[in-house]
């Protein structure tokens, strides 16, 4: 072999362990199509998982201190809003019953469809009178464009118009949510913005003597009145939709709710800040 031949070798083989290894060093640098890659942006940014899945999940965990519980999923026509807590105090469907799916729904992981109410006819009213709850809270998902309207709140009579009244969530004439109690006088707290946007609204209201009044939009306390604890001693039965509001600040024309509705319900205990966050955080 020449010396010639022998230094062309060399050169090939010197070029072939030299692509060899870019080849290699390509091969660990390059990213694979199976990749996963992100980026923070924010320091401050942070993910969690939620406390429940569900609704239904959320208000079941609350069961303990429940007056009733209606999912209001039931089928169009129904007479029964079925309570899914220990209580089994089933409500009746009162006027017209229709249900519907709109989209967006809240709670959109559960099952059922919502309510919908004709601010004419449709409420729900309870079976069995309460002696002067003085710690509660009351809750419901709603959506509405219309101002005026009760949600949810306790009146004297069963099906119609109560003589006594208080202890209501309600819409007044600017859309604002207003939560009233009695006692020798009316007191209210009220919602700094309007609900009649047509989204999906989460509210609770609760009274204690230990908390006074407070009321919550979307899973954040919005108003409260620490001072006033006891509301109007009397019997009577909770309602959802429709009861009178005469005489309340911010009156409406109309004190049938027209709109829809989901997870109604009541508690014998004050909510925690805590609770109702995360009863909010499981329709969203």
């Amino acid at each position: 072999m020449t010396a010639a031949r022998l230094r062309d070798g060399k050169l090939v083989a010197l070029l072939l362990v030299v692509a060899l290894a870019v080849v290699v060093l390509f091969a660990q640098l390059a990213p694979t199509r199976s990749a996963f890659s992100a980026k923070v942006t924010n320091s401050s940014n942070s993910a969690g998982t939620a406390a429940y899945f569900t609704c239904a999940s959320a208000v079941d965990a609350d069961d303990a201190g429940a007056t009733f519980r209606y999912r209001l999923g039931e089928a169009t026509g129904a007479k029964t809003a079925a309570d899914s807590s220990v209580a089994a105090s089933n409500g009746t469907y009162q006027g017209s019953m229709v249900a519907a799916t709109p989209s967006p729904i809240a709670c959109p992981r559960d099952t059922g469809s919502a309510y919908v109410l004709n601010g004419s006819t449709s409420f729900v009213s309870t079976p069995t009178s309460v002696r002067n709850p003085t710690t509660f809270s009351e809750e419901v998902w709603f959506r509405t464009t219309v101002a005026g309207g009760m949600l949810i709140g306790f009146g004297s009579n069963q099906v119609a118009v109560s003589g006594q009244h208080d202890r209501q969530v309600y819409i007044n004439t600017a859309g604002q949510l207003v939560f009233g109690a009695y006692s020798s006088t009316t007191q209210v707290v009220t919602s700094p913005s309007s609900v009649t946007d047509g989204a999906w609204h989460h509210v609770v209201a609760t009274m204690s003597a230990a908390t006074g009044m407070r009321l919550y939009l979307d899973g954040a306390l919005v108003a409260s009145n620490a001072a006033y604890t006891a509301p109007e001693n009397y019997t009577g039965y909770w309602r959802v939709g429709y009861d009178t509001v005469s005489g309340w600040p911010g009156q409406p024309n109309n004190f049938f709710f027209t709109g829809s509705m989901r997870f109604a319900a009541v508690y014998t205990t004050v909510l925690t800040p805590a609770q109702v966050a995360n009863h909010s955080a499981a329709g969203r």
